[in-house]
């Protein structure tokens, strides 16, 4: 059900990110190691954003599976910033597998990443659209869970600051779409907030900046499991843990 990264730290290659280690990023779009799914790759997609400017992400999303997109190894790799946020695809059944259905989501200075799935979607996101304004609910990039997912946590994020927003959603779901597996990865620059509801998050803090990904991306024993149920909030200074 998909895999995602996030990174802080000093200025690199996009490409290096996606490519950093021997089970990176684009090794787990194919070889993920634990997915706790039926899907066994994530072949549907995969997409980019960074940060060159303070006040708007950029991104790049591709329906082609990572492993197989020369723009990692081309223009991604030319591509320089503090701050990425990358996310694998495995399409959830019935939903489309175009361009605009993988993640990153953007918006200004935001960008989000969904791994996992909503239950009993779209009955069960209806009521937390339900306060969305009608146009921003059309401008939905997709007909898929983790857009939706996308255009109630972009209009709560005008009225909370990002942990409370991804936590009243995570609690909502629980209500309307219990056992929804609900990995989100939020960033805007800075900062990167993520949470893990049934599903796996490793996190690796060092001088050299933070990483946090579904999956290590390498044997380095510094990873440390996130556990379930918990709200993660990284700086390039370090990372906090806390339960949901």
């Amino acid at each position: 059900m998909c895999r995602h990264l996030g990174y802080l730290g000093p200025v690199t290659s996009v490409g290096d990110i996606l490519t950093r280690g021997e089970h990176s990023l684009v090794v787990q779009s194919w070889a993920p190691t634990d997915m706790r799914c039926d899907a066994v790759a994530n072949a549907d997609g995969f997409g980019a954003a960074w940060w060159d400017d303070p006040t708007t992400a950029s991104v790049h999303v591709s329906a082609m599976p990572a492993w197989g997109d020369p723009v990692i190894g081309g223009a991604l790799a030319s591509v320089r910033s503090g701050a990425v946020l990358a996310a694998v695809r495995s399409a959830t059944s019935g939903m489309p597998v175009t361009p605009t259905a993988s993640a990153p989501f953007v918006d200004g200075r935001w960008a989000f990443s969904h791994n996992g799935v909503v239950r009993g979607w779209p009955e069960s996101l209806a009521p937390l659209a339900a306060d969305v304004p009608v146009v921003d609910l059309l401008r939905q990039p997709a007909a898929t869970d983790s857009a939706g997912l996308w255009s109630v946590i972009r209009h709560r994020l005008r009225d909370d600051e990002p942990g409370a927003v991804l936590r009243s959603v995570v609690a909502d779901l629980d209500r309307t779409g219990p056992h929804s597996r609900l990995n989100f990865l939020l960033g805007d620059g800075d900062s990167l907030w993520a949470t893990t509801v049934h599903h796996s998050l490793s996190v690796l803090a060092d001088d050299d900046g933070v990483l946090v990904s579904s999956e290590p991306l390498d044997a380095d024993p510094r990873w440390q499991p996130v556990p379930d149920r918990s709200l993660v909030v990284a700086t390039r200074d370090g990372v906090t843990v806390t339960d949901l």
